[in-house]
C-alpha cells in the first residue's frame, strides 16, 4: 500500500504503517552515520545535549556527494543501517521515530523499535541520484568537521521509502525469507 507521510512523525501515523508499505515522506529528515552517531552517543554519555532534538524525528543514514549547481546536494543515496545498531536503541529510547537505510537490523534495535512505537524504512541502495531529487534544502546543522558525514537537516518532498519493521516489530525482510 502507498502512503503519504510526514516528517517529523506522529505516532498515530506510525501505528498506521505496516510493514511492506511504500511511503512518501515530506518535511524535515536529519541525515547522520557512523562519525556523528559516535559522537553523539558520547556527548549522551558526559551528559551534553545533542546538536539536534530527536523527538519524533528521522534520521537518514546517509551521506551525500557534493551538490551539482543549482541544486541543494549531490547523490544522496542511504548507507548501511547495521553500522549504527550500536547506537540507535539509545536514539530510539531519547525519541526518534523512523530511520532510513538499507539492509538488516539486529534484534536490539527491532526492539527499540517496537519499545517505542517508532519504525525503519528503507530507501533503494544505488538510486542515489533520483533519491536527491525528493532533498529541496540541505543545511548543515552540526559536526561540520566530518564532511560528508556532517549532520545535516534535510527539507524532503515525496521522499521514496519502504518499511521495512513496523512498530509491531514486522519485518519485511524476515517476511520474504519465510515466504521463499
Amino acid at each position: 500500500m502507498e502512503k503519504n507521510i510526514t516528517a517529523p512523525l506522529i505516532g498515530s501515523e506510525i501505528k498506521e504503517l505496516k510493514s511492506g508499505d511504500y511511503v512518501y515522506i515530506t518535511g524535515t529528515i536529519y541525515t547522520a552515520r557512523d562519525a556523528a552517531h559516535k559522537r553523539m552517543y558520547e556527548a549522551l554519555e558526559k551528559g551534553e545535549k545533542l546538536p539536534i532534538d530527536l523527538e519524533n524525528n528521522v534520521i537518514y543514514y546517509m551521506g551525500p556527494s557534493p551538490a551539482r549547481e543549482g541544486r541543494p546536494i549531490g547523490s544522496a543515496g542511504p548507507t548501511t543501517a547495521s553500522r549504527m545498531d550500536k547506537y540507535a536503541p539509545k536514539m530510539l529510547d531519547l525519541g526518534l521515530k523512523g530511520m532510513i537505510g538499507k539492509g538488516k537490523r539486529s534484534e536490539e534495535v527491532k526492539s527499540a523499535i517496537v519499545r517505542n512505537n517508532a519504525v525503519y524504512f528503507a530507501a533503494v541502495g544505488g538510486a542515489g541520484a533520483l533519491l536527491s531529487k525528493s532533498i529541496k534544502k540541505s543545511e548543515v546543522i552540526a559536526y561540520d568537521d566530518l564532511g560528508t558525514e556532517a549532520v545535516r537537516k534535510l527539507e524532503v518532498e515525496n521522499f521514496p521509502a519502504i518499511v521495512v519493521i513496523d512498530s509491531k516489530g514486522n519485518n519485511l525482510y524476515e517476511m520474504v525469507l519465510q515466504s521463499c
